[in-house]
């Protein structure tokens, strides 16, 4: 009996895990079939008809930041193309940056923002950290940068 105990642990804590996997609270899925994917095996896809990004500015320099203060900018967009523009996810090269942005379907000529929160306690001198945008835009992955000096207080 004790043997067999034994061996349902290991499934038990198993299965646990797999179903708090598979949603997160407040996270909204985008369907699939919105997000058109132009490439093809000939590589004479019409990308005339896709969604694009045109950004105020890819890359934002902060400056000068004290070590500790947290700096937000928001990345402004407008839908250059002519379909809908979905981002399926924005993901950043550190976790001291954290992104939110636009989930709604963008309709051409409409404007959405990627706004990013740097923090910088741990950090110091130059900094530069990448933000990727998947999206369904040709190409699919667009990168944004943000910049800042982190100085020791009372050395600004």
């Amino acid at each position: 009996m004790k043997y067999n105990k034994l061996l349902l642990f290991p499934w038990m804590i198993s299965a646990l895990f797999l179903c708090s996997c598979l949603h997160r609270a407040g996270e909204e899925k985008i369907s699939s079939d919105v997000v058109m994917n132009p490439n093809t095996a000939n590589g004479k896809a019409d990308i005339s008809k896709l969604p694009a990004f045109k950004f105020e500015e890819e890359i934002h320099d902060f400056g000068k930041i004290i070590e500790g203060e947290a700096v937000a900018f928001e990345f402004k967009f407008t839908n250059s193309g002519k379909s809908d523009l979905v981002i399926a996810n924005v993901s950043t090269s550190c976790g001291c940056t954290v992104p939110t942005y636009t989930k709604a379907p963008v309709h051409p000529g409409g404007q959405g923002t990627i706004k990013v929160t740097f923090n910088s306690i741990g950090k110091r001198g130059y900094q530069t950290k990448n933000i990727l945008i998947a999206a369904n835009t040709q190409p699919n992955v667009t990168e944004l940068r943000i910049k800042a000096q982190v100085v020791s207080p009372g050395n600004n």
